[in-house]
């Protein structure tokens, strides 16, 4: 007794099983992508004060080691989407992994700020290249109802706890290594990834025209690196600052005139049908909010912890690991319910946790404890932000054709990433003010240089107070928005235009 070979190699079970397994191993490359650019946003911060001191960088210029990744890759994501869709998103992923290797190689081998920040720069250039490709494969592979669940729930998992991580593994490098590994770490897993989408990605590109749109093109990165750029000057001079001013209103500029160019456009970098349906503004809305009022939560919780209660860098490392295990849990029980629960109420349920998580926080005093403050609030934090992690990205795909995938993809990281600029400076401006404020009030209760120390770490935790009440507002918000905007059911979550890659 024998079994025929070609009886095997037609046979529909293995077939599919097969395309099962080919699309999970596709989901495991872009995940480590993903994930390199997701630890690259924080790992780098814990080292900054060490990288500064070993390249003698001045207090005005440090900025740049965080300003230099944030504007290239916010400017460059539109772009990015759009050279995806059209060259290929395996291509895109590819070459924006090798990119991102030797930029990564560079920065950690730099022997001066002006190496350092240019590397830091290229990072972003390419990352804005590797994001929307990521998404896009996502997108395109995963396109029957349970496996496109899992998928999106894993993605959630790691756009939310890969900064947590980031933080824990940028204390360990800088601790027990160099600062230099926050950077050259990137270099490995960039080509092994770039290795493994070359052998088990296929190819996935826009169908039908694909001339590209210059005039469109420039105006939007000109505009959003202006903008991401006036945030930061916000931050540093203030809102009222002739240079902040002047960038901000030279984005807007820029900005509208980029609408006024798609609108006329025969073939638009951003198509208008792509923003123009409600649960995909919805999502996008609330990307940009989240990014203003959660993200702030990781800045200031750590200084929280490194300035109030003493925290070395790998300590507070550590102690954000429990985000990225209760982010897991958010995103598997989100994936377990979308099936029952549309996403419009578990996306906007998901914000409303956060934000309750958020509003614990400024209960925090100068002597409150890890387990009694600060655990509770992240364990109900990191859950809420995996459940909404889980459905948003998937939420602002919904009925995207394959022509569309990247840029519509590249429009979810780009809000993420000006509302992460937004809130940084937003927060860091209300920060101040609420310490200044404070001090003034209370100064005349301190009559020696101990109570005024003592004054100065009370008014500095009023400020984190301050601060993560307006966190919690911005997230609430968002959260309300999706309530309104979101009218996507279960069954149009789980679906895509877009036909399966493999």
């Amino acid at each position: 007794m024998y079994i025929e070979t070609s009886d095997v190699a037609t046979s529909p079970d293995i077939s599919r099983d097969s395309g099962r397994s080919r699309r999970w191993l596709t989901l495991a490359v872009i995940g480590l992508a993903q994930l390199l650019l997701v630890l690259d946003a924080t790992i780098v911060s814990i080292a900054l004060p060490t990288a500064q001191a070993d390249l003698h960088i001045t207090d005005t210029d440090r900025q740049w080691l965080l300003t230099a990744y944030t504007l290239t890759f916010g400017g460059f994501l539109l772009l990015g989407g759009r050279i995806a869709d059209f060259t290929g998103r395996r291509r895109a992923l590819i070459v924006g992994l090798i990119g991102f290797a030797a930029a990564s190689a560079l920065g950690g081998l730099a022997t001066n700020a002006i190496t350092l920040f240019a590397a830091r720069a290229l990072q972003g250039a390419f990352g804005a290249l590797m994001a929307p490709a990521a998404l896009a494969l996502l997108s395109v592979t995963f396109t029957e109802a349970k496996e496109r669940a899992r998928a999106f729930g894993i993605w959630g998992a790691i756009l939310g706890g890969g900064s947590a991580l980031g933080l824990l593994l940028g204390g360990i490098l800088t601790q027990y290594a160099s600062w230099r590994w926050t950077l050259l770490i990137g270099t490995p897993i960039a080509i092994v990834a770039a290795i493994a989408a070359g052998r088990l990605i296929p190819e996935s590109r826009a169908e039908g025209n694909t001339r590209y749109d210059l005039p469109g093109a420039l105006t939007s990165t000109a505009g959003l690196v202006a903008l991401v750029y006036g945030f930061t000057r916000a931050g540093e001079d203030g809102w009222l600052s002739p240079v902040t001013i002047g960038w901000l209103a030279g984005a807007v500029l820029l900005l509208v005139a980029f609408v006024a160019v798609e609108s006329r456009s025969a073939h638009p970098l951003l198509p208008m049908r792509v923003i123009l349906d409600r649960n995909r503004a919805g999502a996008y809305v609330a990307a940009l909010l989240i990014g203003a009022g959660t993200l702030g939560v990781f800045l200031f919780l750590a200084l929280y912890m490194q300035l109030t209660l003493g925290y070395s860098a790998l300590m507070t490392g550590v102690a954000f690991l429990p985000f990225t295990v209760f982010i897991a849990a958010g995103a598997t029980f989100a994936t377990q319910m979308q099936s029952r629960v549309g996403p419009r109420f578990l996306i906007s349920g998901g914000l409303l946790v956060t934000a309750v998580g958020i509003a614990l926080l400024t209960l925090l005093r100068v002597a409150s404890g890890f387990w009694t403050h600060v655990l509770p609030a992240q364990l109900v934090i990191s859950f809420g932000m995996g459940v909404t992690f889980a459905l948003m990205s998937n939420m602002a795909l919904v009925g995207v054709g394959n022509h569309d995938a990247g840029v519509a993809s590249a429009l979810v990281n780009t809000s993420q990433q000006i509302g992460a600029s937004l809130g940084t400076a937003l927060l860091s401006t209300i920060f101040t003010a609420a310490v200044t404020r404070y001090l003034t009030d209370h100064g005349g209760e301190a009559t020696d240089a101990d109570q005024m120390r003592e004054l100065q770490g009370v008014a500095t935790v009023h400020g984190y107070g301050v601060t993560f009440w307006v966190g919690a507002a911005v997230t609430a918000l968002a959260a309300g928005i999706v309530l309104l905007l979101v009218r996507a059911g279960r069954e149009d979550i789980s679906a895509s235009e877009a036909p399966p890659a493999l």
